[in-house]
């Protein structure tokens, strides 16, 4: 604090407010979080069943963004209130013996990208479905599946279906055929419920609606990266319309967007905080194989006019969020749009670094040149003057002969991300699902051993919001 004596008596009494307000908004973020985890210990407590009832129904689910994990608690709330003991977890907490000796599971599984499990579901795949111990090892077991997906991509389902198809290999008998949810689509979930009523012999259950969606207002929009070889990227700026109150949400939620003319919303990730006054989205240009533009990025970006409204929602992305890591170490690794995420990120941590035990954050970022696609530069160049990015690798691939990117710059700092794992940073990546994250983790599997990536991975130390 010797840089106080060098303020003035109203300056000293403005500085410590202000550090007093960036402990109370860490301390309030914390507490959140833990008051989210007493819940779930809570709810996880009233449905256990009692010592005359048998042994409970269990739901086990793999969520990328929290929607299965969502789902995997309705439902067991839904069975437990209509007399049927059940208990939730997560898929990478299940081992192919917990599964003998279930009698009845529920799954409730996203498919991430083209068919592939979610980040949590990776050591059941490694040492369930992979290690197959025979056919008929699983022939007690009775379950149903409610498969997430997205039918936009070619292997719709692609990770539901593939359990499926396992758990029938291993002798397994469904209660019903497997459900599939396009983008957790109205009539999958009410069908759902439909089988929950029958195993609970009730003739219906209960409701599970999500928030509304609201209207809000596209109140600014300017493109980030005139002259490049690349979509335009736009930074929009939206507000509740009519004057409404800004919800609350935290850095790695998502804002849930449905257009005109557009039933299924499109999910985006925040770039800003609420401190900021609205929520700032970062969105390229899609284009359709037939060179049409995308429905959603088409309106937000070329049809709409400031001033326009649309239906949107925030959604929680708890996955995504800092929760508990947000006294830790970050490592930050993204490319392209990805950057939104990432800025809520430091956004949050820049409002908490005050009361941080460490403090240090360090973004790995690429794109394509620096002079056309260097995305919020005049916010990262502040952040590392003010030291919020301790330190900050800008990687743009089109600047050099041989086209390099954030895996090969992450390759090279091997040593430095051992150093800050074994100190007890978090990992988040955000951006491309193909190309960047599928390197990205293949550089930190050979970097750190795949056993303590999934250690991570379990322990919410590596999150990742890729798509």
């Amino acid at each position: 604090m010797i840089w106080l004596s060098a303020l003035g008596p109203t300056r000293i009494t403005g500085a410590l407010l202000i550090l007093a307000l960036f402990s109370a908004l860490c301390a309030g973020t914390i507490w959140r979080e833990r008051r989210h985890r007493r819940a779930q210990r809570h709810l996880a407590a009233s449905l256990l069943p009692s010592d005359d009832v048998g042994a409970p129904l269990l739901v086990a689910h793999a969520s990328q963004t929290g929607t299965a994990e969502q789902l995997a608690w309705q439902t067991a709330r839904t069975l437990q209130l209509a007399g049927v003991p059940a208990q939730v977890s997560s898929l990478a907490g299940l081992a192919r013996d917990t599964l003998q000796r279930a009698g009845r599971v529920l799954f409730i599984v996203s498919t991430y990208g083209e068919g592939d499990p979610p980040d949590a579901a990776a050591p059941f795949v490694r040492n369930a479905m992979l290690a197959t111990a025979g056919h008929d090892t699983l022939a007690g077991l009775n379950f149903g599946v409610l498969a997430l997906g997205d039918s936009t991509y070619a292997r719709y389902c692609g990770f539901g279906r593939t359990l499926d198809q396992w758990l029938r290999d291993q002798g397994a008998k469904p209660l019903f055929e497997r459900i599939e949810a396009d983008k957790v689509a109205d009539g999958a979930i009410e069908r759902w419920r439909q089988q929950l009523a029958h195993i609970a012999g009730t003739r219906d259950a209960p409701d599970w609606s999500g928030p509304t969606f609201e209207r809000w207002q596209l109140c600014a929009r300017r493109q980030l990266n005139p002259g490049s070889d690349g979509e335009a990227a736009c930074h929009l700026e939206l507000r509740p319309a009519a004057g409404a109150p800004l919800p609350d949400w935290e850095a790695g939620d998502l804002l849930q967007v449905r257009v005109p003319g557009e039933e299924q919303p499109r999910e985006y990730s925040i770039a800003s905080i609420p401190a900021d006054g609205c929520v700032q989205l970062l969105v390229r240009q899609a284009r359709r194989a037939d060179g049409s533009l995308g429905s959603a990025s088409g309106w937000l970006i070329a049809t709409a006019a400031t001033g326009d409204e649309l239906d949107a929602r925030i959604r929680e992305h708890r996955g995504f969020r800092l929760g508990d890591n947000a006294r830790r170490a970050l490592i930050l690794i993204g490319n392209g749009t990805g950057i939104a995420g990432l800025r809520a990120l430091i956004k949050a941590r820049a409002s908490q670094s005050s009361s941080v035990a460490d403090p240090r954050c360090w973004l790995i970022f690429g794109e394509r040149s620096a002079q056309h696609d260097a995305f919020y530069a005049t916010d990262l160049e502040h952040w590392q003057r003010s030291g919020v990015l301790t330190r900050c690798d800008l990687v743009y691939s089109r600047d050099q002969p041989a086209r390099r990117y954030v895996q090969h710059r992450l390759a090279e700092c091997r040593d430095e991300v051992r150093s800050w794992i074994d100190a007890g940073a978090a990992i988040y990546v955000c951006g491309s699902l193909k190309g960047m994250a599928a390197e990205v983790d293949a550089v930190l599997r050979e970097t750190l051993g795949s056993d303590q990536l999934d250690q991570l991975t379990v322990g919410g130390l590596y999150r990742r919001d890729v798509y």
